[in-house]
């Protein structure tokens, strides 16, 4: 008599969409973690980062020269030179000990610190020296030329890399210019490897061929496979074909991984071990899926652990690994699929070039309507850290080219093959609210280019969104989505007694500016325009009555910051960075801030989701002085 079988046959086979729900449901999320920065490369950033220092931290000379008063070198030109003393030298690395008084200049090496009172740099090309330890300039500057103002790359407070961001080289450089030594990042989930069989042996072990033994191949190459995917394998010895060294090893893995993998032992004839440990501590959720090759695939959970049988033949097992499991681990582990190092798009703006020499242009990515790849020019200054971020790779422009059109196909050198375009591209006005609400998209990318600036481009059709605040005006065609009320006016130190406008005008006040491109900085100026209208006077007078009006600094918190330190009285800025920083706050006002769509674009997933956070906004907006819905 023929003993009849227990084994257990396949269930009803699974399709692969089926198979693909069911192992992504798999909870496998690891804990998050902070890792030294030289362990960071290659990690996923668990949280927002922002700049607790400004990059630079000081006004810099972008190059060599002479450090002047720039209304000493008015009307200079090759036939009309002034000539200027020359008080000292200032060398990169040092502290200036020579202040640039009214006819003086100083010597300045590029990276220096700006001294005081000077506030722009003449090229050296542009001097000659004289005989009498003099200078003789033949070219006029205005204030800021030639000189990188503190925050002017990156600003303090500032959001510098999100939730989400794989930190690559690049991203390593800007945490390194900000001071960062401890990385937030999300966990790499656990990943153990068993392979069974009797016939396997470990590479390095003798090899038995007669005897129809092989070296274990899926072992490593599951290993290597993980590893990819962004999660840590841990390989355990090899099982062989006996049941209680299975058993006893996968309990141990289960305790030990957030998902355990076993190749072989899959089949109906083999199950026997996988189903009992299941039954005893988990739930088998698939048998079998109609794909081929891997049919004889089983996932479920063993303990709090998941758990993925996949088939033996090692070409069977990395298939229906890289098929279904890889997403999941690199969804937990925050990676992206992988991608080619170059990739093909299209000019989104006219890029002029005419120097004649072979360029490499960093460019960055976005993705239109209909999902192809626009390419557009990034460009900071090589001194600038953050264009590393906000540049995708580069464009090798070939000697000779004028310009690249609007529509021109492309190829861009991606700095690194995990570069992806970013799902949200947006550009205008830097806003604290603003950068909470870019937490909750994943991968957008922001340049705070100020509310002109942003226009300009949404109408050159570059970026999906632009972010616009105060008084605005634009032909460009744009849907706004949604907004919000910030409350702006001047931050001041707590001892200062500046209580109005009236009082920056009339007192002895050391102020600063934003940016024209700024909204704050446009309400600002309509403010000074009402507040002459009153007493009779223009906006140029007022302007000469305030120290400091054409001081400008690059964003929101960075005039709060001058405060803060105690190189200022009073900053243009909002209430929410007052509150922040512990400041006092003169109200000038609210003004709306606006999200406004690339009509083209609407439809967007990425746009559409944004729009549906901006409704549902009264959450992020708490805490937030001055912040209201709109």
């Amino acid at each position: 008599m023929v003993a009849v079988s227990d084994r257990r046959e396949f269930r009803d086979l699974a399709s692969p969409e089926e198979a693909h729900e069911v192992v992504a449901g798999l909870d496998i999320d690891p804990v998050p973690e902070t890792v030294p920065l030289a362990d960071a490369r290659d990690r996923v950033l668990a949280e927002r980062v922002d700049a607790d220092i400004d990059v630079p931290g000081f006004d810099r000379a972008s190059m060599d020269g002479y450090a002047v008063r720039a209304r000493d070198t008015f009307g200079a030109d090759e036939a009309d030179p002034v000539t200027l003393s020359v008080a000292g030298e200032v060398h990169a690395g040092e502290k200036p000990d020579v202040t640039v008084e009214s006819g003086v200049v100083a010597e300045i090496s590029t990276g220096a610190v700006m001294p005081p009172g000077a506030d722009a740099v003449v090229m050296v090309e542009r001097t000659t020296e004289t005989d009498d330890d003099g200078v003789e300039i033949r070219t006029s500057v205005a204030p800021g030329d030639n000189v990188m103002l503190a925050g002017a790359d990156i600003a303090a407070g500032a959001r510098a890399l999100g939730p989400g961001t794989r930190i690559t080289p690049r991203e390593i450089g800007l945490l390194s210019a900000l001071g960062v030594d401890g990385v937030p990042v999300r966990g790499r989930p656990q990943v153990g490897i068993l392979s069974t069989g009797d016939e396997l042996v470990r590479p390095g072990d003798p090899l038995d061929s007669a005897a129809g033994q092989i070296y274990d191949v899926n072992s490593y190459t599951l290993a290597g496979a993980v590893a990819e995917a962004g999660g840590n394998p841990v390989m355990y010895p090899h099982a062989g074909d006996d049941y209680e060294e299975m058993e006893r090893l996968l309990h141990e893995a289960a305790d030990e991984c957030d998902l355990v993998l076993s190749s072989g032992s899959t089949s109906a004839s083999a199950v026997d071990v996988i189903y009992r440990v299941i039954e005893e501590r988990g739930e088998l959720r698939l048998h079998g899926v109609a794909v081929k090759p891997g049919k004889p695939m089983l996932v479920g959970t063993i303990g709090d652990s998941a758990y993925v049988g996949l088939p033996g033949y090692p070409v069977s097992a990395l298939t229906i690994f890289q098929t279904f499991v890889a997403p999941a681990v690199r969804d937990a582990a925050g990676r992206d699929p992988p991608q080619t190092a170059t990739v093909s798009g299209t000019m989104a703006v006219q890029e002029r070039y005419g120097e004649g020499r072979r360029r490499l242009m960093p460019a960055g990515l976005v993705e239109d309507e209909t999902g192809s790849l626009l390419v557009y020019p990034v460009d900071k200054g090589s001194g600038a850290t953050t264009s590393l971020v906000d540049a995708d790779g580069f464009v090798d422009v070939p000697p000779g080219t004028d310009y690249l059109a609007e529509g021109e196909a492309v190829d861009v050198t991606l700095f690194s093959p995990a570069v992806r375009p970013p799902t949200l591209l947006g550009m205008g006005e830097d806003d604290p609210l603003l950068s909470r609400l870019l937490d909750t998209v994943s991968r957008p990318r922001y340049l705070p280019l100020g509310s002109t600036e942003g226009l300009r481009r949404l109408g050159n059709g570059v970026p999906d969104i632009a972010v616009v605040a105060g008084p605005t005006s634009s032909d460009h065609e744009a849907t706004d989505i949604g907004g919000w009320q910030r409350e702006w006016g001047l931050v001041v130190s707590p001892d200062t007694d500046v209580s109005d406008l009236g009082d920056l005008v009339d007192g002895d006040y050391r102020f600063v500016n934003r940016d024209t491109a700024s909204g704050l900085r446009r309400s600002f100026d309509d403010a000074l325009d009402t507040f002459g209208e009153k007493r009779g006077v223009g906006r140029a007078e007022l302007i000469d009555a305030i120290d400091g009006y054409e001081l400008t600094t690059k964003a929101h918190e960075s005039p709060a910051r001058k405060v803060l330190a105690g190189d200022a009285d009073a900053g243009l800025g909002l209430r929410a960075t007052a509150a922040k920083l512990g400041l006092g706050f003169v109200s000038l006002g609210t003004q709306p801030v606006r999200v406004l769509a690339n009509p083209d674009r609407r439809e967007k997933d990425s746009v559409t989701e944004f729009a549906e956070t901006i409704d549902d906004i009264d959450s992020l907006i708490d805490g937030m002085a001055g912040m209201e819905p709109q």
